[in-house]
């Protein structure tokens, strides 16, 4: 199932972004979780709902926006689909804060109406993995990186060859207020990343790992594959439903 694009834009964003096609993946059991999942660059909604939808998760909705279309400096200013503006795919790369604004407060709009008893989550590849753990942050902290309240209780996130943005600031942020250290220390992040990826070196993958665990995130698990270059494969997929069914509870088959 998808749905038509909208025009999404984070509370004291200046600009609109028109985002692409939505695509659903209803839960084919007892719907207990959603999860919004993120793409890559240049990539779309489409392409990860298909492969979400053969996953032995019949618990879980999936929805899986398509990023905007903007200039992208890492491409020399060509457009592409993309979550925010990167000149580097790196932890050290200058950080898009409006961008990722209004990418995490359109990850929370698409959650803000599920139902109450629904546990909620994100995830993505690559740039969308880094949304996705920037959304992590800003539930922690309590606020996007323009000062406005992030209103959406999230259960976990899942990143999968991709980096945190803003991790220089990510001490001053969690160390605001005890209720953010709380937040930290409580939800459940899974980081995975090839070794062989040389779109996002592993390196990246490794020390945004480290920069959640130093910051107050002691529930973060990373994996790693030795020959796994910037895809996914069989093997890494049932390590994240492995630990999906463990951190949402969804042990206990329904139907």
């Amino acid at each position: 199932m998808s749905f038509g694009g909208s025009s999404s834009v984070a509370s004291g964003a200046k600009r609109p972004f028109e985002y692409g096609r939505t695509h659903v993946v209803r839960p084919k059991g007892t719907h207990k979780a959603t999860i919004v999942w993120l793409h890559g660059l240049g990539d779309n909604g489409a392409s990860w709902s298909q492969l979400l939808e053969t996953l032995p998760l019949p618990n879980i909705k999936w929805i899986c926006p398509t990023a905007p279309s903007r200039p992208v400096s890492v491409f020399g200013g060509f457009p592409s689909t993309a979550w925010f503006d990167v000149a580097d795919l790196s932890e050290d790369a200058p950080d898009d804060i409006e961008g990722m604004d209004a990418s995490a407060a359109h990850v929370a709009n698409l959650l803000s109406t599920e139902p109450a008893d629904i546990k909620l989550g994100v995830g993505g590849f690559s740039m969308g993995a880094a949304t996705a753990l920037y959304s992590a942050t800003c539930f922690a902290h309590g606020k996007y990186g323009n000062g406005n309240p992030y209103p959406v209780n999230l259960s976990l996130a899942v990143g999968l060859s991709g980096w945190l943005p803003c991790a220089r600031t990510l001490k001053n942020r969690i160390e605001a207020s005890p209720e953010a250290a709380q937040k930290a220390s409580s939800i459940p992040l899974l980081l995975c990343h090839g070794k062989a990826d040389d779109v996002v070196l592993y390196k990246h993958g490794e020390r945004s790992a480290d920069a959640l665990k130093a910051n107050g995130f002691s529930n973060v698990l990373f994996k790693s594959y030795n020959s796994l270059g910037h895809y996914t494969v069989p093997e890494e997929m049932d390590e994240v439903c492995k630990w999906l069914t463990a951190n949402l509870a969804l042990g206990t088959k329904s139907s």
